[in-house]
């Protein structure tokens, strides 16, 4: 079973960017394109759900790429919480892949997503996520940011139009400063440490002397707090994602954050586990849920308010990283992956809904339940999710932090639980604001025809309200967004079993011993 897990590590990474090469071989014939980018993501999932369990079972594993001594080489380790986060990534890419080539294959022309551009970028980009969660250096994890965010560059501008290269150039400059100030806090940590491995960091940084290592922790958090959103590092966002072609919108929404949040996890428990700076952590987590919440609340545009939940939500798992304990840690890990999902799901189906109304203005929607009640379900179950409806995965996370919050006790932690349930109301308010506005009421006619925009742009049809009643939603697409519904709630069902996954990395992310020696007792492979 060893020897199985280092051989099944490093193919996360290195399928996909096979993957990417072919792709691009295959560029002027898109059927095999499309079909090759599913297999090859296919398999990426079944790895990574193999490595879950694996991981479950036995703890910790490293490996040493190209059969370096640690620490020369490349280490890629898997534990309980990378492997979670792989098994999630990937589930998320594969869907979203299959609504994209939907979408392509329903536009003909593919404007959105021109498929001998757009699959082995998206390929390239699941490397460079699985590539980061899988880094057992501070390098390592910087490279891997550096893939997807290349990645994720070419991603936001397809189809060159005016706003997603305004959108793409507020999204180059906010992620290059990001990286500079990620790379600058490398350089000092090697150059106070002698090593970038995050094993030999974990003992050696607590070597240092305090003020060191406090502004070696805060530079890191900086990098990661933008590249997860976090307040006041996340007003890039929202003007970000919505220009993006859906199902773009839909991976990085749901997933690009999260890394961010996944590098904040990994190193405030492995490398600073002293806590300096939880207490700065709490106040940004309960900025970060406040505000963001009160952006969403204000927007009349469905992208545009989810954009502003998901600054918001991040505030939650902040949260749980904040309070430093076991309980806290289980339930940021839960609420991450119940809220890639939600997140994902709402965007996608957020995608059918402009491609049935021509928008995604709630001042210019309107009877989208009575004309696609598939559509209606589709939004409704997971808007009722985000906002943590019991007895759905969004209530279990945000009960499970809670309980969290209120069993630590003290000021910080009390004022964040008052937060999180100000905040999970608000929600509501706002989903079901675009809710009655979108769905509920009838359509204006007015309003329907003041500005006749387009429901499919690619094959030119016109968006009279005639017209919208009788477009029809291509299967594909439909199909998709169904299926993380479905996972939405399979969240639910399963959510105990989740949670005691989160509450076993959660108490070996504090423990760090199964991380150390699963480096430290490396057996080199060639």
């Amino acid at each position: 079973m060893g020897d199985l897990i280092r051989v099944l590590t490093p193919l996360p990474v290195l399928l996909p960017l096979l993957g990417a090469a072919g792709a691009l071989l295959v560029g002027r014939h898109p059927r095999t394109q499309r079909t090759l980018s599913i297999l090859v993501l296919s398999g990426v999932l079944a790895v990574s759900v193999a490595l879950l369990v694996l991981a479950d079972d036995q703890g910790a594993t490293s490996v040493s790429v190209g059969g370096w001594p640690v620490p020369l080489g490349i280490v890629l380790v898997v534990d309980r919480l990378s492997a979670l986060m792989l098994v999630v990534a990937n589930t998320v890419t594969l869907g979203v892949l299959v609504f994209a080539v939907g979408q392509g294959v329903a536009d003909g022309d593919e404007t959105d997503t021109p498929l001998s551009i757009f699959h082995p970028t998206y390929l390239v980009l699941v490397a460079g996520v699985s590539n980061a969660f899988l880094a057992g250096d501070l390098f390592n994890l910087y490279v891997g940011f550096e893939v997807l965010l290349a990645a994720s560059y070419v991603l936001l501008t397809l189809g060159g139009t005016a706003g997603r290269i305004r959108a793409g150039i507020t999204y180059v400059v906010v992620s290059l400063m990001s990286s500079l100030v990620f790379l600058a806090a490398v350089a000092l940590v090697y150059a106070a440490t002698g090593t970038v491995n995050m094993a030999q960091l974990a003992v050696r940084l607590g070597e240092l002397p305090a003020g060191t290592q406090l502004l070696l922790q805060s530079m890191l958090l900086v990098a990661f707090g933008i590249k997860a959103a976090v307040f006041p590092l996340s007003a890039w966002l929202p003007d970000s994602y919505p220009t993006a072609p859906a199902p773009v919108t839909a991976v990085f929404a749901g997933l690009l954050t999260k890394v961010g949040v996944y590098a904040i996890i990994r190193t405030n428990t492995l490398l600073f586990p002293s806590g300096a700076l939880d207490d700065v952590l709490m106040w940004a987590a309960l900025a970060t849920m406040v505000i963001g919440i009160l952006g969403a609340v204000a927007q009349t545009d469905v992208k545009r308010m989810l954009s502003f939940t998901l600054v918001s939500h991040i505030g939650y798992m902040v949260f749980g990283i904040s309070l430093g304990t076991a309980a806290g840690l289980a339930g940021a890990v839960f609420y991450v992956v119940h809220h890639i999902a939600i997140q994902t799901t709402l965007f996608l189906a957020t995608g059918l809904v402009e491609r049935r109304g021509g928008t995604t203005n709630t001042e210019k929607l309107g009877g989208l339940a009575k004309a696609s009640p598939l559509l209606a379900v589709l939004f409704f179950v997971p808007a009722m999710n985000l906002a943590g409806i019991p007895p759905l995965s969004g209530f279990i996370g945000k009960l499970g932090l809670i309980e969290a919050g209120v069993a630590l006790g003290g000021v910080g932690p009390s004022v964040l639980v008052g937060g999180a349930v100000v905040t999970s109301l608000l929600t509501l308010v706002a989903v079901a604001r675009v809710w009655g506005r979108a769905f509920w009421r009838p359509r204006a006619v007015d309003t329907a025809d003041e500005d006749l925009e387009t429901v499919r742009p690619a094959a030119g049809t016109s968006a009279t309200t005639a017209q919208l009643q009788e477009n029809r939603l291509p299967a594909t697409m439909v199909a998709a967004t169904a299926g993380f519904v479905v996972l939405t709630l399979a969240l639910t069902v399963f959510g105990g079993v989740l949670y005691g996954v989160a509450d076993r990395a959660s108490v070996d992310l504090l423990d760090r011993t199964p991380y150390l020696e699963s480096v430290f007792g490396l057996e080199v492979v060639r």
